[in-house]
């Protein structure tokens, strides 16, 4: 059973930044792509970024673009989410997922979520 364990959430101003980490118990995590969502209250999970297995390639949700950045330690099992210039509208628990096929088809695992809270 592969697990992920998120870190990093907090509270934060408005144009402040969080760093979010995903530990992830799989020896072959380089062969993931690697994903975080989030989900507001009363609104339904979505999509904020991915990371390819093997070329690293990103992709990012609209809405994150140019502020939020994913990248990957293979040699840590380790995913990250640098959140530049948080928004209100950024408040959410951010969840880190795995999947072991390639970016737009269904994730496997899931973590427990992390809890961002970005005050104005």
């Amino acid at each position: 059973q592969v697990q992920l364990v998120e870190s990093g959430g907090g509270l934060v101003q408005a144009g402040g930044s969080l760093r979010l980490s995903c530990a992830v118990s799989e020896r072959t995590f380089s062969s993931y792509t690697m994903g975080w969502f989030r989900q507001a209250p009363g609104k339904e999970r979505e999509f904020v970024a991915a990371i390819s297995r093997f070329r690293s390639n990103r992709y990012y949700a609209d809405s994150v673009k140019g502020r939020f950045t994913i990248s990957r330690d293979n040699a840590k099992n380790t995913v990250y989410l640098q959140m530049n210039s948080l928004k209100p509208e950024d408040t959410a628990v951010y969840y880190c997922a795995a999947n072991s096929g390639v970016h737009g088809t269904p994730y496997d695992y899931w973590g427990q979520g992390t809890q961002v809270t970005v005050a104005s």
